[in-house]
């Protein structure tokens, strides 16, 4: 979402986050991607977190310049013992030890002086060994490539959502790993799951640092949309850090149960490899579903699919066939298909993927719309978030041949709070027009991408900050007032 895609969303799907900012008044100096920087670019490695398998870290890319400088290009090494995992706001490519990040287009210009930044996990141990930017020392001038030292304690949040193109993805976000185990000392999960109200669930970026538990972050917040489960392989993952089987964040969702809430788990997102195009066959494809379901003892899953996965027919046609066979196995088990969107409507690969569903006997309980980055900065986001609903109702209504008041409850709405990848904004008058909205035509959901991003309350890395004037869960607090 994420959308998005973030997540980010960028988000994450979106699935997705321009750090660097409008040109101004300096003229660019473009920089094909690989052409030596001749000292105009350097950049800093540092470290969010670390973990006893891995750490999450970034690079900080910086315009030394007086003019804005187009198109980057970041080439580190990493030792034997460090394999690269997710990574948001940069396309990464690795061939053997050594990756290859390119700029994603809404970030590739960094103003005088300025900074972009990009993250990414590690499973193992060890810094990068080698770096350069535009092909010349990240440090700068003729030095030796080198990389800061990696001390910087954990950040709080510690990682970020990622989104691709504005109009495709949404936010999505990719999820690094926790830096604190959750209690073992707290009661079991309930034998049977939640079954709490979750017709008001934002999605929470399950990397950041939760030692306070999902319960206090949320600051009244009932119930939560956890982002996101990928795949190691055809196995489950949380974002490539923790195998669901273990029971991973157990704990803190046992701890919403007893207040009175539950939790989506949400599979996919903007980066990281789906399942669905992980694992060669519909069995073996349902085998991981059912192993997160059983862990958690869910009574709702999110399908959050965006980026190449929107688009590829075969994978669609398999998490179809999965998702049929996983609800008959799990009676009750309501489905959410994630999906970006734009005002007038699900773009044709997303429709395509509710349709695959209906196909295959799924009984969708929501499609839920990422009402974010159309790429329409300067016009209203509440009205455009609107506008989407009332398309996607019209698709929906079209395609299961149900009544406006039964394709509306079939809508969900998420839109990414504050400052979007596109630089358009959702502000706190956008949030109460569109829950207005949601309640007068009783949607089944609305959400939005982040939770830490509200309760920062701040200004900075879109990952961690709205970026607009705001009070600490002050999104959260609107949206709460949905009723359905």
């Amino acid at each position: 979402m994420p959308r998005n895609r973030l997540r980010l969303t960028i988000y994450l799907g979106a699935a997705l986050l321009a750090v660097g900012g409008g040109v101004g008044a300096a003229v660019a100096a473009t920089n094909p991607a690989g052409a030596p920087a001749g000292g105009k670019l350097t950049a800093t490695f540092s470290t969010d977190s670390r973990w006893d398998t891995g750490y999450q870290a970034r690079y900080t890319i910086k315009n030394n310049t007086s003019a804005a400088v187009t198109g980057w290009q970041l080439t580190f090494g990493l030792p034997s013992t460090a394999k690269l995992g997710t990574s948001w706001d940069a396309a990464i490519t690795t061939s053997g030890a050594t990756s290859t990040a390119k700029d994603k287009g809404y970030n590739n210009t960094i103003p005088a002086g300025g900074t972009v930044e990009f993250g990414f996990i590690v499973a193992g141990k060890g810094d990068p060994t080698s770096c350069t930017i535009n092909g010349a020392p990240c440090a700068g001038g003729g030095a030796t490539p080198t990389t800061a030292p990696a001390t910087k304690p954990p950040a709080t949040p510690a990682t970020k959502p990622t989104t691709t193109a504005p109009t495709t993805t949404a936010p999505t976000a990719t999820k690094p790993p926790a830096t604190t185990e959750p209690s073992k000392t707290t009661a079991p999960p309930p034998a049977t799951g939640g079954g709490g109200n979750v017709k008001f669930a934002p999605y929470v970026d399950m990397g950041l640092s939760t030692s306070t538990g999902l319960a206090q972050i949320g600051n009244g917040v009932k119930s939560f949309s956890l982002a996101f489960v990928t795949s190691v392989g055809c196995k489950a993952s949380w974002f490539n850090a923790f195998d669901p089987r273990t029971k991973h964040f157990s704990d803190e969702i046992d701890a919403v149960r007893r207040n009175g809430g539950d939790v989506k788990v949400s599979f996919g997102g903007a980066t990281g490899i789906e399942l669905a195009q992980a694992c060669t066959n519909d069995k073996a494809l349902e085998a991981e579903y059912q192993a997160v379901v059983s862990a958690y003892n869910l009574k709702y899953i999110d399908l959050d699919i965006e980026g190449a996965a929107v688009a590829d027919k075969t994978t669609i046609d398999r998490r179809s066939a999965a998702l049929a066979s996983l609800q008959k196995a799990n009676p009750g088990l309501k489905i959410s298909l994630t999906l970006p969107v734009l005002p007038e409507g699900l773009t044709a690969d997303g429709l395509n993927v509710v349709d695959s569903a209906k196909k295959a006997g799924v009984d969708v309980d929501l499609v839920n719309i990422m009402a974010m980055d159309y790429g329409r900065a300067g016009q209203d986001y509440g009205d455009l978030a609107i506008q989407a609903v009332k398309s996607t109702k019209d698709q929906i209504k079209s395609l299961y041949g149900n009544s406006d008041a039964a394709a509306f409850k079939m809508v969900g709405v998420t839109p990414m709070i504050g400052k979007n990848d596109d630089q358009g904004t959702f502000t706190q008058s956008d949030a109460r027009d569109v829950v207005a909205f949601a309640n007068a035509n009783h949607l089944g959901f609305v959400s939005f991408w982040e939770l830490n991003r509200d309760r920062n309350a701040c200004s900075g890395a879109l990952f961690q900050c709205t970026n607009i004037a705001q009070s600490p869960s002050e999104f959260s607090k609107i949206f709460a007032g949905f009723t359905g």
